[in-house]
């Protein structure tokens, strides 16, 4: 079974490179990465409202994305502090 492809939208990626210290961000990318071969993984919660919205914790921070099992892909729509990722 093939793992899904990546997108991170361009929010989501200034986001990323404003994340200080360098070694969180590269845990957040490590995570990102995962989600390709397994887009639900232990400890993802399923979002209200969306069916196809989810969450994982990364520390501190949160990762929200989108998994299209159609065409087989993940869409990081937002990451950030778990305090203000949700406004």
């Amino acid at each position: 079974m093939a793992g899904y492809s990546l997108e991170i939208k361009r929010s989501a990626a200034r986001e990323l490179e404003r994340l200080e210290p360098r070694s969180e961000r590269r845990r957040i990318v490590d995570r990102i990465r995962a989600l390709a071969g397994d887009p639900r993984p232990a400890g993802a919660q399923k979002l209200a409202g969306r069916s196809s919205l989810f969450r994982v914790r990364q520390g501190d921070h949160r990762i929200l994305y989108e998994v299209h099992d159609s065409d087989r892909r993940i869409v990081v729509l937002r990451i950030g502090h778990r305090r203000e990722v949700y406004r």
